[in-house]
């Protein structure tokens, strides 16, 4: 479905993306993660053929020509336009009649619960609803392909909640999506992830497989004061980061490492509430990556 082979992006002396390789199979969830300035815009861009590589090859559909869709990091719908017209201008560009536009819109407004706000101008949506119109619009030429970068940020939990439901349910149906965010979390929610950092892919695989590659053990901490930083000078811990209200303390070895922390924050004077080994999160195998100097 997508080849991708050493595509690299140079803007002056900024390499943006760095002789970045991907393989995405038709049907697959890919999930492109990592932190603001990573080069996610960019590559996807690239991949849309909306900004022209410095360098490498992609490869979409093969030897086929069928239709993408691609929904851009920031709402760019028509706000004095209401959902339908945006929807129909839209259409008109993938040189779709007005029929085919009618039915297909309903379909994909039924799907999105956007079907009885036709006639609300894009600027009066919510910003949940913004987003599903702006999926709206690239899903009305039935892409077998659809790009979204960062559809979800800054969008409220529910809302991203309901737009993985529309998304799970598009990929049973045949579609293939290429998904980008800085959300950890929804890293999960994908069949395959890669995570970019700096213009270069570190990692991809299945969220399964990355969490079994986790090098520590993992300790969840929870005390009765929240500035415990200072456990990172032990040396039985590799390291201590903050989740919440808790730490994810990564260790060699449990059991000397447990001891250590539980001796340190007794002889403090610190209450310990919670102290238990857990399995990785994908933010705890990203921050793992991150913190590595491999670009």
């Amino acid at each position: 479905m997508i080849e991708v082979e050493a595509l690299t992006k140079v803007f002056d002396h900024l390499t943006a993306v760095d002789k970045v390789s991907l393989k995405i199979d038709r049907g697959d969830i890919f999930g492109l993660v990592g932190p603001d300035g990573a080069g996610k815009t960019t590559l996807i861009r690239m991949l849309c053929g909306i900004v022209v590589p410095t360098g490498g090859r992609v490869n979409l559909f093969g030897d086929k020509k069928e239709a993408f869709g691609y929904m851009p990091q920031r709402f760019s719908l028509y706000g004095d336009l209401t959902v339908m017209e945006n929807i129909n201008f839209f259409g008109a560009l993938y040189k779709l009649d007005k029929k085919t536009i009618r039915q297909r819109s309903d379909e994909i407004l039924q799907l999105t619960g956007l079907l009885n706000f036709k006639s609300r101008f894009a600027d009066n949506l919510s910003g949940g609803m913004k987003q599903k119109l702006a999926l709206t619009c690239a899903l009305v030429a039935r892409p077998a392909l659809l790009f979204l970068d960062e559809p979800t940020y800054g969008v409220d939990p529910e809302s991203r909640k309901e737009f993985w439901k529309i998304l799970y349910r598009l990929n049973k149906e045949g579609m293939t999506i290429f998904f980008s965010t800085p959300y950890m979390d929804e890293a999960e929610l994908c069949k395959k992830v890669a995570f970019m950092d700096r213009g270069t892919i570190l990692i991809a695989n299945t969220p399964g497989n990355l969490k079994k590659q986790f090098p520590y053990k993992l300790l969840e901490l929870k005390a009765d004061t929240g500035d415990l930083d200072f456990i990172n000078d032990l040396p039985e811990v590799v390291d201590a980061s903050f989740y919440g209200d808790k730490y994810h303390v990564a260790v060699t070895e449990t059991k000397r490492a447990r001891d250590a922390v539980t001796g340190m924050l007794t002889e403090k004077g610190i209450n310990i509430t919670h102290l238990e080994e857990i399995p990785p999160s994908m933010e705890d195998v990203f921050m793992s990556l991150a913190g590595k100097e491999v670009v």
